[in-house]
């Protein structure tokens, strides 16, 4: 390795990566940033549901690298990673190219998981990237356009059933945000909406069960239902193949078949390839073979690479796979990148679960906030997409535009920022989101009976 090399490279450009760099360009790094990812836009996984169904719109979710990083500093690569040469200090791409580093951060994420279920690599539709949901999207389409115009029932009934296999979050929000957007789609084609089925296939007795989501289970199942069509849940069955016309699953130790042009997989995720062919061993590994990081965000073995996200785990700390830790682990690595480059001591990571989020249709959604009290419906709605609003990444975190929308949407359509009290206050402080506050402190007064505070 060149020992004059002074430069972080940032491999991976999710949650972790990207604010990784932002952070390090709002603090004015003193070296040189590289960020490479395969893809030429950012995806704010969460929203991607939003803009699946048109609620929000590609510049929102899928912005571009190039336009979030403009006036940064920060250097974006668009290659694949080959591969990551831990005592060398190298990174080596697809194109030939390669980058030695002072400094790495690896935030690769994690990728799709089919758990070796015959044909489902092949037959079912992730959803984890734009791509995935304009392919998807296309193929809904032609299925309902195709359905409109055939008199055969047992076809047309294909064609109108989809299959979402996974009962965790993301599988309950899919198939909440299908149950209410395609019977809407196929009525504007002139066919009868009450023929869609949203059918949620799920290996275990509960869906939502060991998720960070899990106390929402009661008022998920309850709005699973409400949707356009009724959601169909079907509990402790595991997909055992996927075909082009069909899902086959274990229930009951009975194998059964279900006739669906449209299986949609949302059944887990595994640890990046990438990682696992880390020099790093086992015993510095986790149960799900993440490397293990100090409290600082570093490599057991390597302290000159940091790493966080889904593709690590903090020693001692068990933390979610969500976009909120990703993040927060993004603004610990680039303060402790800083204070390493000035000589000063690093800091220790420290989370700040706010609460869960869970999208349940189309303007719907549930939100459990510091598992002290839940807000369901519209409300929740502008909590979840206000808080992601929020997190929105914008050239050297220029919120201007987010600050713009929760004053218009949220305070001056909805609340009157006049009625926060007390509650309110404390509510602010501990989210750090003033929609969450403002909303939060609302459902507070009414649960404490208090009626004095009116619009």
């Amino acid at each position: 390795m060149n020992s004059q090399v002074y430069q972080t490279v940032i491999v991976g450009g999710g949650f972790t990566g990207l604010f990784t760099a932002l952070h390090l360009a709002h603090e004015h790094y003193p070296r040189s940033v590289i960020l490479i990812d395969k893809n030429e836009r950012f995806c704010f996984k969460p929203l991607l549901y939003e803009y699946f169904d048109g609620e929000m719109d590609a510049i929102q979710v899928v912005p571009r690298f190039s336009e979030l990083l403009k006036g940064s500093g920060v250097i974006f690569v668009q290659d694949t990673v080959q591969s990551i040469d831990l005592h060398q200090r190298e990174v080596k791409l697809v194109s030939g190219n390669s980058y030695n580093y002072s400094n790495l951060v690896l935030a690769l994420g994690s990728v799709t998981s089919y758990h070796q279920v015959e044909g489902a690599n092949v037959n079912a539709f992730p959803f984890w990237t734009q791509a995935d949901a304009i392919a998807l999207d296309k193929h809904l389409r032609e299925c309902l356009q195709k359905a409109v115009q055939t008199e055969n029932i047992e076809q047309r009934r294909k064609l109108l059933t989809v299959v979402v296999v996974g009962g965790g979050a993301s599988g309950v929000e899919m198939a909440a945000t299908l149950a209410d957007f395609l019977p809407h789609w196929y009525r504007a084609l002139g066919g009868n909406s009450t023929e869609i089925r949203v059918i949620l296939l799920n290996h275990g007795e509960k869906i939502l069960d060991g998720d960070i989501n899990d106390p929402l289970r009661p008022i998920a199942e309850k709005e699973l239902q409400k949707r356009s069509v009724a959601i169909e849940i079907f509990k402790e069955a595991e997909a055992t193949a996927v075909y082009p016309n069909a899902i086959e699953y274990k229930s009951n130790d009975e194998i059964k078949t279900l006739p669906t042009h449209t299986t949609i997989w949302t059944a887990g995720t595994s640890l990046n390839p990438l990682i696992q062919e880390l020099a790093i061993p086992q015993e510095h590994r986790d149960h799900h073979h993440r490397p293990l990081v100090t409290s600082t965000m570093q490599l057991l073995d390597f302290p000159e690479v940091f790493a966080g996200g889904d593709c690590a785990a903090v020693q001692d700390n068990s933390l979610p796979p969500t976009a909120q830790v990703a993040y927060q682990q993004g603004a610990n690595i680039a303060g402790n990148l800083k204070a390493l480059a000035l000589g000063e001591d690093l800091k220790p990571f420290k989370v700040n679960i706010r609460g869960t989020l869970l999208k349940l249709g189309l303007n719907d959604a549930a939100a459990n906030l510091f598992n002290i009290f839940e807000v369901t419906g519209e409300p929740a709605h502008l909590i979840r997409q206000g808080t992601y609003l929020t997190l929105l990444p914008t050239p050297i975190h220029d919120f201007k535009a987010t600050t713009e929308w929760l004053d218009e949407e949220v305070f001056h359509h909805h609340l009157d920022p006049r009625d926060v009290g007390k509650k309110v206050v404390q509510a602010v402080e501990l989210v750090g989101a003033s929609v969450i506050g403002v909303l939060v402190g609302r459902k507070l007064l009414k649960m404490l009976g208090n009626e004095d505070n009116k619009d």
